[in-house]
């Protein structure tokens, strides 16, 4: 098998780019902006010669066009909601968890160019660099075509989310609801304790664990250390509940 040429590689990127635009109903003006969207800088340090690009300064801009993409959306299908209502709605939809989730159902992380160490350790999949790759799409449908090519393929991704939003479905506070169960049942509150952080400023992932009397209950990773907190949340209240189930099960009294 003859080695990959320019022209293979041109026409490979070429693909990326198309299926992208398929899988988002948009078209890109620039695709080298399209491309770069896709790269991880993991891939860019394998290919230092090929004079790549990589995400991060598109993922920043796409953090805060999302951020005002959503919000407008919000506004729109929420006339009478105040402006705290509005920030925890806006934040359930544009977290780590709702934006990587967004990135499967389009299979974004088949079209990433991602170094052979990443790709191997499964960062196709990994919510953080989801996350961060929709972003850095939305970062260049904004430069393409501005707020007025970026809300037509939120409401095509987001619509969902957004309609849960709406009908008041959306943005449940774990934190709020595992302080009070831990307070009913053990009379103590839950203690968080930041386990790491890493990344550049501008992009860190935080790990988050949650322990309630001591005893850790729930681990959880995100972009802020809230978001963490909030998957930390989750995941002890799920533990609780299994506990709770295991433990009618074993004395014959289930819930009916």
């Amino acid at each position: 098998m003859r080695p990959m040429g320019p022209q293979d590689l041109k026409r490979r990127d070429e693909q990326r780019i198309h299926e992208l635009e398929s899988r988002l109903g948009a078209r890109f003006t620039d695709p080298r902006s399209a491309l770069a969207a896709l790269t991880h800088r993991s891939f860019v340090n394998e290919h230092k010669d090929e004079g790549r690009e990589d995400n991060e300064r598109l993922e920043f801009l796409g953090d805060a066009v999302l951020d005002l993409a959503v919000s407008h959306r919000l506004m729109e299908r929420l006339p009478q909601a105040r402006e705290g209502d509005l920030s925890r709605l806006r934040a359930a939809i544009v977290d780590e968890e709702g934006l990587s989730k967004v990135a499967r159902a389009i299979g974004l992380g088949k079209l990433l160019l991602l170094g052979k160490g990443e790709e191997m350790s499964g960062g196709a999949d990994k919510p953080s660099l989801l996350a961060n790759a929709i972003e850095a799409v939305f970062a260049v449908l904004f430069l393409d075509g501005g707020l007025e090519a970026v809300l037509p393929v939120v409401d095509r991704l987001f619509g969902s989310a957004l309609d849960q939003a709406s009908r008041g479905a959306l943005g449940r506070d774990f934190k709020t609801a595992l302080q009070e169960l831990t307070q009913s049942r053990f009379k103590v509150s839950p203690h968080y304790r930041l386990v790491s952080e890493a990344g550049p400023d501008h992009s860190k992932t935080f790990v988050v664990e949650v322990e309630v009397a001591g005893s850790p209950l729930g681990r959880g990773e995100g972009r802020s250390k809230k978001d963490a907190e909030q998957t930390a949340a989750r995941e002890a209240l799920g533990k609780l509940a299994e506990d709770a189930d295991a433990g009618r099960a074993g004395s014959g009294k289930l819930d009916r």
